[in-house]
């Protein structure tokens, strides 16, 4: 035990002694933003955050996204519309290259933007940046799924016009957009209305301007990647003239992705009106001109329709939009906002989580919640992206994140969706062959990052080497079928990932003896964990416990399969080519994983080197050097005890049923004070585990870091997309940390931990057959069952069982353990390790450029 772990553990509250806590403040704006439950409302216009309104105001349905830029074009961060997986390609040039390095790029495209509804009065155009704005109103209604503004403009000519703008990504259409667009003046006026369909490049206006820059490097990996040359290619530009509809059509340089998207325009008026259509190769443009007279109000409805492909032609994809676009209309306006509506009921009725009292946080959860279905309820067929389909930071590619962080959500909410995102790796699995083979391996082996399949990831050491994943997408798969009971998706698809996966971990290890008489231990060498501020290194924890938990899996399901369906089993093993031997072989390798501890200190070390390390001291840190990786080369952080995010934490969380309660304390202990939280997935796992091993203030402070992430742009880079992840992961912190769910053994128990300031929190949880309504105050659990058979869970160690129809109290004695304050790095600074020597804690300092020695330029020498 570490110097500090005495007084440590006497900040233990013991039970029956209260402890009044400070209540955290609302970070937001609130005479900007003010507090609804159900809609993130902006009542006065501004310039200065136009990157991140443009991410918070997005709208989206997991297929298409359309970002928070204004009707009438011109400002913005990003004039963003995008198709989820709709990319271009590009080769990777590495200033050295070596065999098995990533060779083919992807990055999103901004698709034909379809949003620009420009309005001109007495021929002026209205300018938000400048307009004299009477009145300014926008909400985004988590209840009916649409974005709303409404405006008042008083115009260089004196006269007054009310405008009311509609849109939204329809979820029951999952190819369609609707927009509206009303304007009334208070005197007669000439008014034009110019709707566009506009092709940018890289999010430009359409006078090719950039819009204004983040404050971060151009550098910052972050950023997506922009192209110097043309990528959308035109392929087709025409109008049907018995409708009127409009198409433009698209083929990727390099991809060969194909896109087209249409246009139905109606005006509703008793003005006298007449339209105009202009089209190009990048513009379709549809014009009224309006002779408008005070109090009469026009009405525009604007429906887009979307449609792509690996590389059908665009004629094909131009008449998929015309049968969305003819459906539309014939359903009208009134019905698809109903189907909307119903749609957004649904989902509330299985996802919401209520917060008691907290009208400001219960926003916030809701905008959370809302973000993760937007970036995964029609993402079918595809992936669900790190900024979903709000922003093009990362590229638009798919990591770990929705695993490991999003899935849970879909799992026990609405588990049809998780199936979605699950099927869409089994598609990418011959992919993940060749790329195992690339690297040596067999098995699969799937990419760090990527669109199509393909590893993205130009540097290895914080990409490729994050072996991890393959065991991710198995856990995420096996928390799926426990969950559900889908042993046909097991049956046909599922094992197919699970056998793969296990063979890669069984062909990266080795089996070794450490000494004379220790045990033979299975060891993994050269990877990556979570924690990508330590990179390639032997046995990393995270690594190890979730390799073993993939090992299982595969076997037992096999074995599973085997007894429930011997016909189906047949078929996998003459698919998988599976050889008899080879899932005990898995089995002795997961029972023999090393997972490494270091009994002087009292911890499991990240990885076999961690601990030879000094501390990063990171409370000497100026927050102008931070985030670390922006203001120093990772050869300099890499030689320091300090993390990007959670490693072992996060592996105590998934795996929770390895660990004791003294080792998760003590590990929480360790590393919590060397976690910088400069990775936005971070603050999550630190919620939950803070929860569970009793520093409730702590938790607290964790979980409004990943609530507030993108609502108060934390992290500096909202402007680029929402953090789908941590958005996915506030539901993780409130069901699995204040509620203490965990569903490691096949059934679902309950160590809840409400902080003591709450008054409850409610949630819906699907589990198998059974819908089952939870509520947890400071005193009790109380669990009714919505629909389905009985359930058995456990709450605190005791079964329980819920019978169909029935509501069950279940009365709490206490939420575990208090603990006062939070472990600082003074408490490890000054440790001893194994070898007698002293932990220090130190922070490097970067060299000013004033302070280089004056160098002779080579032009000045004789």
């Amino acid at each position: 035990m570490w110097q500090g772990r005495q007084s440590l553990q006497q900040r233990i509250v013991h039970e029956g002694i209260a402890v009044i806590w400070q209540p955290i403040a609302d970070p937001m704006d609130r005479t900007r933003f003010p507090v609804d439950p159900w809609a993130l409302t902006e009542v006065a216009f501004a310039e200065r955050d136009i990157g991140v309104t443009e991410t918070l105001f997005a709208v989206g349905n997991g297929y298409l996204g359309m970002r928070g830029n204004p009707e009438e074009g011109r400002v913005a961060y990003e004039h963003g519309t995008y198709i989820n997986g709709f990319h271009e390609t590009f080769r990777i040039r590495h200033a050295e290259e070596a065999y098995g390095f990533a060779t083919v790029g992807q990055t999103m495209v901004n698709v034909p933007d379809a949003k620009l509804i420009r309005l001109y009065i007495d021929d002026e155009p209205l300018l938000l940046t400048v307009a004299d704005l009477q009145e300014y109103n926008r909400s985004l209604s988590f209840r009916d799924g649409r974005l709303t503004r409404e405006l008042v403009w008083r115009t260089p000519s004196g006269k007054r016009a009310r405008i009311l703008a509609t849109r939204m990504t329809s979820f029951t259409e999952r190819h369609l957009a609707v927009m509206t667009y009303e304007v009334t003046v208070d005197r007669d006026a000439p008014v034009t209305l110019s709707s566009q369909i506009i092709n940018r490049q890289d999010g430009e206006d359409e006078y090719h301007v950039s819009g204004p820059d983040a404050g971060n490097p151009a550098w910052d990996p972050r950023k997506t990647e922009t192209f110097p040359l043309r990528v959308l290619q035109p392929t087709l530009s025409e109008q049907d003239e018995a409708s009127g509809m409009v198409f433009l059509g698209y083929r990727c340089t390099n991809s060969g992705m194909t896109v087209t998207v249409g246009a139905d325009h109606q005006l509703s008026t008793d003005n006298e009106f007449s339209r105009t259509d202009t089209l190009g190769p990048d513009l379709a443009e549809t014009r009224f001109t309006i002779r408008a007279q005070a109090g009469v109000p026009l009405r525009l409805t604007k429906l887009v329709a979307y449609h792509s492909s690996r590389g059908v032609p665009n004629v094909e994809l131009r008449d998929r939009c015309r049968l969305t676009l003819e459906r539309a209309c014939e359903r009208g306006i009134d019905r698809l906002l109903e189907d909307q509506r119903a749609f957004m009921d649904g989902f509330w009725e299985r996802s919401d989580v209520v917060v008691e009292d907290q009208g400001a946080s219960q926003q916030a959860v809701r905008w959370n919640l809302y973000q993760a279905l937007q970036a995964s309820a029609r993402a079918e067929g595809v992936g669900i992206p790190a900024k979903g389909v709000t922003g093009s930071g990362y590229s638009g590619h798919y990591f770990w994140d929705a695993e490991i962080y999003i899935l849970p959500f879909l799992t026990y909410t609405t588990p049809r969706w998780a199936r979605n995102a699950l099927r869409f790796r089994y598609t990418m699995l011959d992919a993940a062959r060749r790329r195992a083979q690339e690297l040596s391996e067999v098995g699969a082996l799937y990419p760090w990052r990527t669109i199509n399949g393909e590893e993205a990831s130009a540097f290895y050491a914080a990409g490729t080497a994050q072996y991890h994943i393959d065991a991710d997408i198995a856990y995420a798969l096996t928390q799926y079928l426990r969950a559900t009971g889908d042993t046909g998706f097991l049956a046909r698809e599922a094992i197919d990932i699970l056998v793969e996966t296990a063979r890669m971990w069984h062909g990266l290890g080795f089996m070794r003896r450490s000494g004379r008489g220790a045990a033979t231990e299975f060891y993994i060498h050269g990877v990556t964990g979570p924690d990508e501020y330590t990179t390639v290194v032997n046995d990393n924890l995270f690594t190890n416990v979730m390799a073993r938990f993939n090992l299982r899996s595969a076997a037992r399901s096999l074995r599973m399969l085997e007894t429930s369906d011997p016909v189906a089993y047949s078929k996998a093993v003459a698919r998988l080519r599976l050889e008899p031997a080879e899932p005990a072989n898995w089995l002795e390798a997961a029972e023999a994983m090393h997972i490494p501890y270091d009994s002087s200190l009292g911890i499991h070390p990240q990885d076999d080197q961690f601990l030879l390390k000094e501390l990063w001291d990171l409370d000497s840190t100026p927050p102008s050097q931070r985030p670390l990786l922006l203001h120093f080369h990772p050869l300099v952080i890499y030689r320091f005890q300090v993390l990007k995010q959670t490693d072992v934490v996060l592996a105590q969380f998934l795996c929770s049923n390895d660990f004791t309660a003294a080792e998760k304390l003590a590990d929480f202990d360790y590393y919590d004070p060397l976690t910088t939280g400069d990775s936005s997935l971070s603050a999550v796992a630190q919620a939950i585990m803070a929860a569970e091993v009793g520093y409730q203030e702590l938790a607290q402070k964790y979980f409004f870091s990943a609530l507030y992430v993108d609502l108060n742009n934390l992290h500096g880079n909202a402007s680029e997309g929402v953090h789908v992840a941590s958005a996915g992961g506030v539901w993780s912190s409130l069901v699995f940390g204040f509620a203490g769910l965990r569903d490691a053994d096949g059934y679902l128990s309950f160590e809840p931990r409400l902080p003591e300031l709450w008054q409850g929190i409610s949630f819906r949880l699907t589990f198998l057959d059974t819908r089952l309504a939870v509520r947890l105050t400071q005193d009790q659990m109380e669990f009714t069952s919505l629909a389905g058979p009985a359930v058995e869970l456990r709450v605190v160690g005791k079964p329980v069982e819920v019978p169909p129809g029935a509501s069950v109290v279940v009365p709490l004695d206490s939420q575990g353990p208090r603990l006062i304050g939070a472990p600082t790095a003074r408490d490890i600074a000054g440790a001893v390790r194994a070898d007698g020597s002293v932990i220090t804690a130190t922070v490097p300092t970067p060299v000013d450029d004033a302070d280089l020695p004056e160098t002779t330029s080579p032009s000045s020498v004789p």
